[in-house]
């Protein structure tokens, strides 16, 4: 592909649009941040700036280091009385998001493993050896 042909998309082979791609993230973007900035400061106003897990206390100076979570993770449930927030530090932030991946991680292990010893085995290893020992008779 020439430097000025543009992608094209794996199935169709239509032409891509990357302006109107760039347009949308940038649009996602804005909204999520502004979304962000709405929680946020809610949060910041109701709660002491102090980090929920760890009790690390925040001043202007390091409050960006302060972030706001969802106990439910649904970022777009965002209750005006913050019921679904707690303040975090980044690094307790962090931390409650890897044990919720975790989490679900070991519940879709959990339906594999049902799955499979759900299905009854069919293959019996045994299944001829009565065949075979009478062969020698």
């Amino acid at each position: 592909m020439s430097q000025t042909e543009p992608p094209r998309h794996a199935r169709t082979g239509k032409a891509i649009d990357t302006n109107k791609l760039d347009r949308i993230v940038a649009n996602a973007r804005q909204s999520r941040e502004e979304r962000e900035a709405g929680y946020r400061e809610q949060a910041l106003k109701l709660y002491p700036w102090v980090c929920g897990r760890c009790a690390r206390e925040f001043t202007r100076e390091n409050l960006r280091e302060l972030t706001v979570h969802h106990k439910d993770m649904n970022h777009d449930n965002n209750p005006p009385d913050g019921s679904n927030w707690e303040l975090l530090c980044l690094y307790c932030h962090d931390n409650e998001h890897q044990k919720y991946e975790e989490h679900l991680a070991a519940q879709g292990a959990g339906r594999a493993h049902s799955q499979r010893a759900a299905k009854p085995s069919t293959h019996n290893p045994f299944g001829q050896l009565a065949d075979l020992l009478n062969k020698g008779d």
